[in-house]
């Protein structure tokens, strides 16, 4: 069960936040001061907070920095876009304007706890397998040594093996890999690396779309 500390000194819409959370499975932890929620915080860690920033002592604009690892949602009737951008730049993951509907601050907590999606560590093409985690490429048992300005060509192909991919793409995209290709070079590593995998099996694994860019050949 996720739980959310609700930090909020309106008893009327705490409890409303509180009935609606426990309505979909949250635990809900209440705090109605700065000062009672950076207690509360340090003895247990919410997975989530909805912080107001008109509080007694402790207001919520100084609390905020002291919450560390844990996203914070600001609900507050502060609807000044200075307030906002400060906010959200200080730490703040969201924030959600007073008066609010329910369903809207429901599903912007559900994004933000929402699990991270896992990393894809290998792609693969037909008989080609690209492990992104050690940069090595495989065409059925036999690796194939390609240069990192070749291996960035056929991951980016291979991360889109259902589209041509346009030469202003490829030449965009391949320099968060490699910086070593220019708009003259890009047809020689690319007949390169068809020559690499082609030497494998004699299939030609990468078509050119004249005049448009590069496509992953399906048999």
């Amino acid at each position: 069960m996720k739980n959310i500390l609700i930090i909020d000194d309106d008893m009327h819409i705490g409890n409303m936040l509180e009935e609606a959370l426990k309505k979909e499975g949250y635990g809900v932890l209440r705090a109605y001061s700065g000062t009672e929620a950076l207690y509360v915080l340090s003895g247990t860690k919410p997975d989530l907070v909805l912080l107001d920033l008109m509080l007694p002592g402790l207001k919520g604009e100084e609390a905020l920095p002291q919450i560390k690892g844990i996203p914070v949602i600001v609900v507050s009737a502060k609807a000044d876009l200075d307030d906002k951008v400060k906010l959200l730049l200080g730490g703040a993951v969201d924030y959600v304007t007073k008066p609010f509907h329910i369903r809207e601050l429901l599903a912007r907590i559900a994004v933000q706890l929402r699990p991270a999606a896992m990393p894809v560590s290998v792609l693969t093409f037909d008989d080609i397998t690209l492990h992104i985690d050690t940069y090595t490429v495989t065409l059925g048992t036999a690796e194939i040594r390609l240069t990192p300005t070749e291996y960035a060509i056929l991951k980016l192909l291979m991360q889109n093996p259902a589209q041509v991919v346009t030469k202003s793409l490829l030449l965009d995209r391949i320099s968060e890999d490699t910086p070593d290709c220019t708009e003259s070079s890009l047809k020689m590593h690319i007949s390169n690396l068809r020559k690499k995998l082609r030497e494998v099996n004699g299939r030609d694994y990468i078509e050119a779309v004249w005049g448009i860019g590069f496509k992953l050949r399906t048999e």
